[in-house]
């Protein structure tokens, strides 16, 4: 089977694009408006981009109607995010906060998720999130118009909150997360989700 993406709707091909790209990280982005209200969304087109400067990236699609989500509108105003990780234990709540709200309604306070101040930036992390990142604004970069287009989301992580509790105790590295503790869930296909409980060792290939 051969599929040409052009004879394609924006629709089909999403919703090919979730299945076929799997498992994916959860980005629970924390944004403000210019008003100081609060915005709490999950984006699973997420990940790092480098570690010089530490540099993270998660793209917001359009609406269906082509506008704007209120995370980037936020960003575009407020040009600073919290990305929260999202534990099997939040992941009611994280789907919660994936509503359509009207602009001028918190998603914390509407999912009844507890915040917590940031330190260096405005936006709230997630209180119960085991890992948080405090963002600075990069760059945004546009990739298309009108429905399911997109635009990139570039951040500088400035701070990063990990929970005492989620210090990996025998780590190679000290300070490493466990990923037990976090216990992380990632996005599948259509309402498709996988846990991080099942995970296996494959050393790097040494220089011969």
């Amino acid at each position: 089977m051969k599929i040409d993406p052009t004879e394609l709707s924006p629709r089909k091909i999403y919703r090919l694009m979730t299945f076929a790209i799997t498992p994916r990280p959860i980005a629970w982005v924390g944004t403000v408006s210019a008003q100081g209200i609060a915005n709490l969304a999950p984006f699973s087109f997420f990940n790092g981009v480098c570690a010089n400067p530490p540099t993270v990236v998660f793209s917001v699609a359009n609406r269906r109607d082509g506008s704007m989500k209120d995370t980037l509108r936020n960003i575009h105003a407020v040009p600073e995010f919290t990305i929260s990780t999202v534990s099997f234990s939040d992941g009611g709540q994280m789907n919660a906060t994936s509503a359509e709200l009207p602009y001028e309604v918190s998603e914390f306070a509407a999912c009844q998720v507890s915040e917590h101040p940031s330190e260096r930036i405005r936006p709230p992390r997630v209180a119960t999130a085991k890992l948080a990142m405090e963002c600075v604004l990069h760059q945004l970069v546009p990739v298309g118009e009108g429905p399911l287009a997109g635009t990139l989301v570039i951040g500088r992580i400035v701070l990063v909150h990990l929970e005492d509790g989620a210090v990996h105790a025998d780590s190679a590295a000290p300070g490493d997360p466990d990923p037990h503790v976090l216990d992380t869930i990632g996005r599948m296909g259509g309402d498709g989700y996988c846990r991080t409980a099942d995970r296996f060792v494959l050393h790097r290939p040494t220089e011969k």
